[in-house]
């Protein structure tokens, strides 16, 4: 089973730079056989880092303004939603699965996404957040969790 951990964001803004952060620190932890890989990509650009991999976990910003800053919200590629945006550039984890689907590329059919509530996902050259950079050991911590639990699934299986 190829997996990949995937820290989404820009560091130059921010909170938004949570999904990198996240990222390193995975690497500096796992010793596993795992891919930690890190982009400021999104939209269609995203199938090159997600192409060929049996399972993923995607570490991202978000900001909603529904709960406070540095609330996790865990969900699986089907909870993600469909991303209504001008441009086909600008598509979702979802849409992104059905294009690699239909190119034949293969996309993680386990896929979780930890999307982490932000404060400040605009300024450029500012730090991260209090708040935000409080949750990346618990986000760390979740990763690794999902990265043993679907190993353990994997044993248990038949097959």
């Amino acid at each position: 089973m190829r997996t990949l951990v995937l820290g989404l964001g820009n560091e130059l803004a921010a909170d938004d730079a949570v999904g990198l952060l996240v990222a390193r620190a995975v690497r500096e932890e796992f010793d596993g056989d795992v891919d930690v890989a890190e982009s400021s990509a999104s939209g269609l650009a995203l199938i090159e880092e997600l192409a060929g991999y049996d399972r993923a976990v995607v570490v991202d910003a978000i900001r909603t303004g529904r709960t406070p800053p540095g609330t996790i919200t865990e969900m699986g590629l089907a909870e993600v939603g469909s991303v209504v945006a001008p441009s086909v550039h600008q598509a979702g984890l979802p849409e992104l699965a059905a294009v690699a689907e239909r190119l034949g590329l293969g996309f993680p059919r386990r896929t979780r996404v930890l999307a982490v509530e932000v404060e400040d996902p605009y300024t450029i050259g500012g730090p991260v957040s209090r708040s935000v950079a409080g949750v990346v050991p618990q986000l760390v911590r979740r990763v690794l969790e999902q990265l043993e639990r679907w190993d353990h699934e994997d044993l248990v299986r038949p097959g």
